[in-house]
C-alpha cells in the first residue's frame, strides 16, 4: 500500500486545515486508516482513525471535538478535518494503513503502511 498526504502548511490559531491521504495497492475498503502526529522532540502519538466500512472512529482526548476523521472509499482517500487549530497541534502528521482483521485502532504497532508525512504548523 502506497499512502500519500496532502493538504498540509502554516495556519493561525483558531484555523482550520484538511488533510488528505490517497492510496493506493490495495482495496482500499479492506483497510483501516489512522493518523499520527510527531512534534520534534516527542514520540509519535495517535491522533485519529477509522474502521474499513467507516463506521467506527476513535480520536485522541486531545482532539475530540475539533477533529474529524472521514474516508470516501470511492476515491481511495481519507481526510482529516482539523478545526480550531491550537500551537500544540504543531507536528508532522503520518497517515497510515492497516489490513488485519482485528485491529487497535489508537495502537501505532497495528499500521503496517505508513506514509511520509507533511507539516502541520500552527501559529500563535
Amino acid at each position: 500500500v502506497q499512502l500519500v498526504e496532502s493538504g498540509g502548511g502554516l495556519v493561525q490559531a483558531g484555523g482550520s486545515l484538511r488533510l488528505s491521504c490517497a492510496a493506493s495497492g490495495r482495496t482500499f475498503s479492506s483497510i483501516s486508516m489512522g493518523w499520527f502526529r510527531q512534534a520534534p522532540g516527542k514520540e509519535r502519538d495517535f491522533v485519529a482513525a477509522i474502521s474499513r466500512s467507516g463506521g467506527i472512529t476513535s480520536y485522541a482526548d486531545s482532539v475530540k471535538g475539533r477533529f474529524t476523521i472521514s474516508r470516501d472509499n470511492a476515491k481511495n482517500t481519507v481526510y482529516l478535518q482539523m478545526n480550531s487549530l491550537k500551537p500544540e497541534d504543531t507536528a508532522v502528521y503520518y497517515c497510515a494503513a492497516s489490513g488485519r482483521v482485528r485491529v487497535a485502532l489508537a495502537s501505532a504497532g497495528t499500521y503496517d503502511y505508513w506514509g511520509q508525512g507533511i507539516q502541520v504548523t500552527v501559529s500563535s
